[in-house]
């Protein structure tokens, strides 16, 4: 009886959720649709107009998705607690600070009509599936006792903000280099935040086109990996949308209309993280109590937001800042801190729909130029041969800083001037060689008009991108996944060269510490699973990162060891260049530091991973578990929802980059001669239901990196859900 009980209820709530994917159905539609799902779960939708498609799409990702969307909706606003508890008051404290429920607010009131149509036609999608699915849908909606609220162009909008914040991460940096600015020698703390790492490497997550004089077919191929933080599901959802003046396949964001990357009948596009920066912190002169606080000699008068944040069983909690013309206030170490964006800034615009229409690169720019934020780079290449990039976003123009620490806000002096004009933003077409690579590198020349600073990632993963593509020609699309997949570092090369030369200069013999010396006399850069090689490099470069920080900074070498923004993209960089010029005001022998920091790495891999260094196992210290956030915490059952654990290879500057937390989050080739021999997979599934076969059917290929055809003309269709309209 017990069992017979149990599959009743696994069949009632988690079973019977798993959404209709054939057969017909009424809706609120002009005419006559179709949703064809592909062997991956993919939905192809077919209508007769846009804004019927973008309905279907709406609806579609609703089936596949909706507790997702619901949590990053949640997430965005500060309203997760109302669901999870007290648990996740402080992640809503931080949310609501960042004000993007009002943001996405005064967005979606001031956006031009054609901006908001393709938004409001995706929400009325969402809602009919949520109107029409009440009690079912889905196992963690069961299990949390509650519905989610309907969908607004509002909640699109926060997600989209929500995005835009993952990628700004430039005021925390602020905040930790203030710190060890404190009793710290300024000169070799600001090396360690070095604002260009030039020479820049022409245009910089992972993305590349190749011109056809170097490809097999004569016309362009577009490769595309963005890396982000894992999750399940992913952070992508695909998508193929068609109807007339619309046919546009890839990757859109769940919650929000469109395509964000990949290609229509005429041109493909990727993105990488620009890494500009995007956000200032003001030490503002505010009386917290009367919000009264100065400015250029002046008294003005901050606002005040007081909200209450509902907590699922608890009483609802206050939550009060002051807004300055900066933005909101903060205290931290005893400063009142007001952080600046971008995204808050008045002027939204929404061109996703413009660029999935465009035809050709005046018209590609023409939707960039209107593309609010964050700050991105997009490759372009089209089917008339052309490839391009240019960088994208309202970066800021700013005159009298650099922008790298907290400044004055009463002084006046550092306010913003502006935006950097579109049409001055890094960019190329066509060029001599044939190659464009993008890599989150500086993509800023040294000699650029205006001062730039950002989280830029250290050169080596484009580099590493363009010597694989200048090595060879009659590139494939299928070629593309060889280069996407490679785990070649030339930073870990380069450290495990340095170590040896100190060792063969100063070394002391010694058996176990042989051992190590062993592995990487052998060792060929590769940051292989199964080697030690790559352990102990990465061990030594986690122990000198820490020292150069106590060098700096004495006491806080642990804050910048555990950065992780634009210290922790940097680091590997300052660090070749310490060892490269070894300047006196650092460190008087640079052997001894490398001899005792290696050491240092050794003892602890023999800590983690045993006293037999021929046995450690890189992959077993590089191992990703990307846990569901409600099914992990079911007994019996989780591993069902989890992926992993699972050893990996990579690092944070091989071209797979592959951490604990971070990798790519999809992965795509565009052929600009057949797009149907294109590919495309995400990490673990199109759909969000445990029970759907889709749940993680692509992590297999990802893991393996092979993947998919990405169907765009030829659709091979395993179930078809027809939308017919509403009878009257």
């Amino acid at each position: 009886m017990a069992l017979l009980v149990g599959a009743v209820a696994i069949y009632w709530v988690a079973w019977r959720p798993l959404p209709e994917t054939s057969g017909t159905l009424e809706a609120p539609v002009g005419a006559r649709l179709e949703i064809a799902r592909d062997k991956l779960g993919v939905p192809h939708v077919s209508a007769s107009s846009v804004e019927d498609a973008l309905f279907a799409q709406g609806y579609a990702a609703a089936q596949d998705r909706l507790w997702q969307m619901d949590t990053l909706r949640r997430l965005a606003t500060g309203r997760l607690a109302e669901v999870f508890g007290p648990e996740a008051l402080e992640s809503d404290r931080e949310s609501r600070r960042f004000r993007i429920s009002r943001i996405a607010q005064a967005a979606a009131a001031s956006l031009q009509p054609a901006d908001h149509a393709p938004l409001a036609a995706y929400a009325r999608g969402v809602n009919w599936f949520i109107e029409t699915h009440r009690g079912r849908l889905g196992l963690e909606f069961a299990l949390g006792r509650y519905d989610p609220p309907p969908w607004s162009v509002q909640d699109s909008l926060a997600i989209a903000l929500q995005m835009h914040r993952w990628l700004s991460f430039t005021w925390r940096d602020k905040l930790q280099k203030a710190a060890l600015l404190e009793g710290g020698d300024a000169s070799l703390v600001n090396a360690l935040y070095p604002l260009r790492l030039g020479p820049a490497v022409q245009p910089g997550s992972n993305a590349w086109v190749i011109a056809g004089a170097r490809t097999a077919s004569g016309r362009p191929l577009l490769a595309n990996d963005p890396h982000l933080e894992y999750s399940l599901p992913g952070i992508w959802h695909m998508v193929h949308l068609r109807a007339p003046g619309l046919d546009v396949s890839g990757v859109a964001l769940p919650g929000v209309p469109c395509v964000i990357i990949g290609h229509n009948e005429r041109i493909a596009w990727g993105v990488t993280n620009l890494g500009y920066d995007d956000q200032d912190l003001y030490i503002e002169r505010i009386d917290l109590q009367t919000g009264r606080y100065l400015f250029r000699g002046q008294i003005e008068q901050a606002h005040r937001e007081r909200e209450l944040i509902p907590a699922r069983g608890a009483a609802p909690v206050e939550f009060a800042q002051w807004v300055t013309r900066h933005g909101p206030v903060f205290v931290e170490s005893g400063r009142a801190l007001a952080l600046r964006w971008s995204a808050a800034e008045p002027g939204f615009a929404f061109p996703m729909l413009d660029l999935n229409r465009a035809g050709n690169w005046g018209e590609f720019l023409a939707a960039l130029a209107r593309y609010p934020g964050p700050g991105q780079n997009f490759v372009y290449a089209d089917v008339d041969g052309n490839i391009g990039s240019h960088a994208a976003g309202r970066l800021p123009l700013r005159r009298n800083y650099d922008g790298d620490v907290p400044v004055d806000g009463a002084s006046g002096e550092h306010e913003w001037d502006g935006w950097i004009p579109f049409a001055e933003l890094p960019q190329t077409y066509n060029p001599a060689s044939g190659i464009v690579v993008s890599a989150n590198e500086d993509s800023f020349p040294l000699t650029y008009p205006y001062r730039v600073h950002g989280g830029f990632a250290a050169p080596y993963r484009a580099a590493r991108i363009r010597e694989l593509l200048e090595a060879r020609r009659s590139w494939r699309a299928s070629d593309m996944l060889a280069v996407q997949k490679d785990v070649y570092s030339t930073f870990s090369r380069f450290l495990a060269r340095e170590i040896l030369a100190a060792w063969d200069r100063r070394g002391a013999k010694s058996a176990g510490i042989d051992d190590a010396v062993a592995e990487l006399r052998s060792w060929n850069g590769q940051m292989e699973k199964g080697s030690a090689a790559p352990l102990i490099v990465t061990l030594l470069y986690e122990h000198l990162r820490q020292a150069i920080a106590e060098r700096a900074s004495p006491g806080k070498g642990l804050l910048y060891q555990s950065a992780s923004g634009a210290a922790y993209w940097m680091a590997p960089a300052v660090i070749e260049r310490l060892l490269r010029e070894r300047p006196a005001a650092w460190f008087r022998d640079y052997d001894q530091l490398l001899l005792a920091e290696f050491l240092g790495a050794i003892e602890e891999g023999r800590r983690i991973e045993g006293r037999n260094i021929r046995k450690w196992d890189y992959g077993r210290y590089n191992q990703l578990l990307i846990a569901h956030p409600v099914g992990s915490r079911l007994p019996l059952v989780s591993g069902l929802f989890n992926i992993g654990p699972e050893p990996q290879s990579g690092s944070a500057t091989t071209v797979k980059q592959t951490t604990r937390r971070i990798g790519p989050s999809m992965r795509t080739g565009v052929d600009l001669a057949d797009l149907d021999n294109s590919y495309m997979n995400i990490v673990a599934g199109e759909s969000g239901h445990v029970l759907s076969r889709h749940y993680k059917d692509q992590w297999p290929a990802y893991y393996g990196a092979t993947s998919f055809p990405l169907q765009f003309r030829r659709v091979d269709a395993d179930e078809t859900l027809t939308l017919e309209p509403l009878r009257k």
